[in-house]
């Protein structure tokens, strides 16, 4: 299995009435736990910008792809995972953590893909929006053999709850192929 977990960069939460400018993106961090062929690539960090107590903060993740280099393997199926940590400001703890509950994936479709077989998303639509608090699935290979890469451009969307302190929150979304 091939696990990157990337830095979800930066969500800064504000009490006030103007937002403030995002904090600049932080470094990637990563664990390897490698299956031979099949590698996944993901964002080293994504700022999703400014949201407000109350709210809700919506956007891009950036493209994700995998590859799978198996071959004549069969069948070379494979399922991509994510999941999330609590998002924190400071050092943690009462209002100052936004629960990974509050925080929905979704995948959307392929936007790129090449090689054989049957490729599925986890959630095709914002409709099919699911909660990071377990790991859930954000993309399968099904059927087919030989070398196959498909890439898609997920969303997250983080629900601000009301009385936290205002602050830049960091949390880290992991995607893993196996």
């Amino acid at each position: 299995m091939r696990l990157l977990a990337a830095l979800l960069g930066v969500i800064m939460i504000l009490v006030g009435a103007a937002p403030a400018e995002a904090a600049a993106s932080v470094g990637r961090s990563f664990q390897l736990a490698k299956t031979e062929g099949v590698d996944i690539t993901v964002p080293a960090t994504v700022n999703l910008g400014t949201g407000f107590t109350g709210g809700v903060l919506t956007g891009p993740m950036g493209r994700v792809e995998v590859t799978d280099v198996r071959g004549p393997v069969n069948p070379n199926t494979w399922v991509a995972t994510v999941s999330a940590t609590v998002f924190i400001t400071g050092g943690g703890g009462a209002q100052r953590t936004i629960s990974n509950g509050s925080v929905f994936y979704w995948s959307g479709p392929a936007v790129q893909s090449t090689g054989g077989g049957t490729l599925v998303p986890g959630q095709l639509t914002q409709a099919q929006v699911v909660a990071l608090n377990v790991t859930r699935e954000a993309f399968r290979k099904t059927s087919g053999n030989g070398n196959n890469r498909v890439a898609w451009n997920p969303s997250l969307r983080i629900v601000v709850p009301n009385g936290i302190i205002a602050g830049t929150y960091t949390g880290t979304i992991t995607r893993s192929v196996a």
